[in-house]
């Protein structure tokens, strides 16, 4: 695999996370307690012997460039190739922060020329999946295609969100970028394979139209298709795949580890999920704890009664606490009486005694943002604090830093979105 090289975008600003994203990139957040949604593009990369890899980052990219460093978690801290972190940088005419998905890779053109390599594999760092990208390099030469391109099925239903396409003996015949009315439930799941030189002039042509908005799936793949000459095919995947860029579908996700044999297989040591280790002492488990179907992550300390929920490292369970259906980021403490439904906690939340989180049956959607906090999911930002006897409703947002107070029996109400610029204001309820 000497011959391919990997462009991972992990740049875009996304809000379909909520807070979760407020202050780190896609890519970077949480995923199944001790994971990093770009740690699954990673380990691909790395079981399949791709050894030169860019990752383009633009949108708040310390945490995922602190997490990524130079790369060994992965095997790519090494010479004459390893992983580069590839970011927007202003000083030449040819350069600007990122327009587009295209518009990146295309700023990064002398990285594609000094690779050497003969096939670019374009890659997004924000969806969970495993798969051996060796396997379509092979598919990809045994078709002579120009561009390979992984597709899935997903339910007619969910196909708008996604790039459709038609197939005919493997070869697309038709590409279409997010249809509000789908005619095909086969979609791109963003992985695009290109010969180098075709790679290289698409990117050019597009950089010349100043009618596109320089990105894969709306522009490039759709002209490249049309473009009769051209021979893009279609290879269908048939693995767990899952682009987590909604709160609802990144809680599913999580939620799908926990089943008895979940279709992401975390241990299957020929497709090992690499990620960067943390120095955490082992799991500790309580006198009168309590745990059923749920991940436990290193330096986790459980004393109270935790059902089908994912728990990430130095997370404090205090004795008496209920959490259920959720997921807790890093370094969070939950204090004696409290419960939490349905909800997720980002890092180093405190949740007080006898706090409620997830509470009632009013399922109101999130009033500043109902298109993308809708389900009942309940969502608490980094280093937030619920002083003792809150109790939050359900599809609310809590921003970062925000400490709220209150007294036994204060609600705040299903929907409500409490946020401040200053992070030590403190919200009564």
């Amino acid at each position: 695999m000497k011959r391919t090289i990997a462009m991972i975008l992990s740049g875009g600003q996304g809000d379909r996370l909520s807070v979760l994203s407020e202050e780190r990139a896609k890519p970077a957040v949480i995923f199944g307690g001790r994971y990093r949604i770009i740690d699954f593009t990673l380990s691909n990369c790395a079981n399949s012997g791709i050894t030169n890899v860019g990752v383009l980052t633009q949108y708040r990219p310390r945490s995922l460039n602190d997490h990524i460093g130079i790369g060994r978690p992965w095997d790519l801290d090494r010479g004459g190739g390893g992983v580069s972190l590839l970011q927007p940088y202003l000083g030449s005419e040819a350069s600007d922060w990122y327009r587009g998905t295209a518009d990146a890779v295309f700023q990064n053109l002398y990285y594609i020329e000094e690779s050497r390599a003969e096939l670019v594999l374009i890659l997004a760092g924000d969806h969970v999946y495993q798969m051996a990208y060796d396997e379509l390099v092979d598919f990809q030469r045994d078709h002579d295609a120009d561009v390979s391109i992984p597709i899935y099925d997903v339910p007619t239903e969910e196909a708008s969100r996604f790039g459709t396409l038609f197939l005919e003996d493997d070869r697309i015949i038709d590409f279409e970028e997010k249809p509000e009315r789908p005619r095909s439930n086969l979609v791109s799941m963003g992985i695009y394979l290109f010969k180098r030189d075709v790679l290289m002039q698409a990117l050019v042509d597009d950089a010349n139209d100043e009618s596109s908005k320089h990105d894969f799936g709306g522009d490039i793949l759709p002209r490249i298709v049309a473009d009769r000459s051209r021979k893009v095919y279609g290879q269908r995947f048939h693995g767990y795949w899952r682009d987590v860029g909604t709160v609802e579908a990144y809680f599913q996700a999580n939620m799908d580890l926990l089943e008895d044999v979940p279709e992401l297989n975390l241990y299957d040591p020929d497709s090992e999920v690499r990620t960067r280790m943390t120095p955490n002492p082992p799991v500790k488990v309580g006198q009168h704890a309590q745990i059923s179907r749920s991940l436990l992550s290193v330096g986790a300390i459980v004393n109270g009664l935790v059902e089908h929920s994912v728990l990430s490292p130095g997370v404090y369970v205090e004795e008496g606490a209920v959490i259920r259906d959720s997921i807790i980021f890093d370094d969070s403490h939950i204090k004696a009486g409290a419960i939490i439904e349905r909800s997720i906690l980002d890092k180093e939340v405190t949740v007080g005694k006898d706090c409620y989180i997830g509470y009632g049956d009013d399922w109101t959607v999130n009033q500043e943002r109902p298109d993308i906090v809708n389900g009942g999911f309940t969502i608490v930002g980094k280093r937030a604090e619920l002083l003792p006897g809150v109790k939050l409703g359900r599809n609310c947002v809590i921003g970062p830093g925000v400490t709220v107070a209150g007294t036994n029996g204060d609600y705040v109400p299903s929907g409500r979105t409490i946020r401040v610029e200053e992070r030590t204001t403190t919200f009564s309820v």
